[in-house]
């Protein structure tokens, strides 16, 4: 029953504390979900895999009304977000949609794409074979149509 009444509310943290205030968050108990991407960053001497914020100086915590001040015992925390006078909330769909999306572009890029592989063709949802690829552009005949389409990798 406690589950169903809290909400997701959007919490401003102050700029590249994201995942420390998630990880103090979690230690705590509370909810929290920062959703993050792997970038490849160049520096002058090396490359090196980084995880980044996808909201940046922003983390979703799941919290019933009458404890949304616990959050400001986290270091790093600033405010809520607010909007037209009220804490800014999420829906529960909007973060599992979220998550979804963020798990299929992670199949995706760890996947590699050979010409004859079945794919789905994004926006359009439907199954197709792939004709070529060229780096992030991919071009592939529809199975039901039989037409070509070309779209981009993420």
């Amino acid at each position: 029953m406690e589950e169903i009444s809290k909400k997701w509310f959007v919490l401003c943290t102050k700029p590249r504390n994201e995942l420390k205030v998630t990880e103090r968050l979690n230690r705590i108990g509370v909810k929290v979900y920062t959703p993050t991407k792997i970038e490849v960053r160049q520096w002058s001497d090396r490359k090196k895999k980084v995880t980044i914020p996808l909201l940046p100086s922003m983390v979703l915590v799941q919290l019933l009304d009458k404890e949304v001040d616990v959050v400001f015992d986290v270091p790093g925390v600033v405010r809520f977000l607010f909007e037209h006078g009220k804490r800014a909330s999420v829906s529960d769909e909007e973060v599992l949609a979220m998550k979804s999306y963020l798990q299929m572009q992670v199949k995706r890029e760890s996947k590699t794409l050979a010409v004859g592989d079945l794919v789905k063709v994004p926006l359009l949802e439907q199954e197709a074979i792939l004709v070529s690829v060229k780096g992030k552009k991919c071009l592939a005949q529809l199975k039901k149509l039989g037409a070509i389409v070309s779209f981009q990798l993420q």
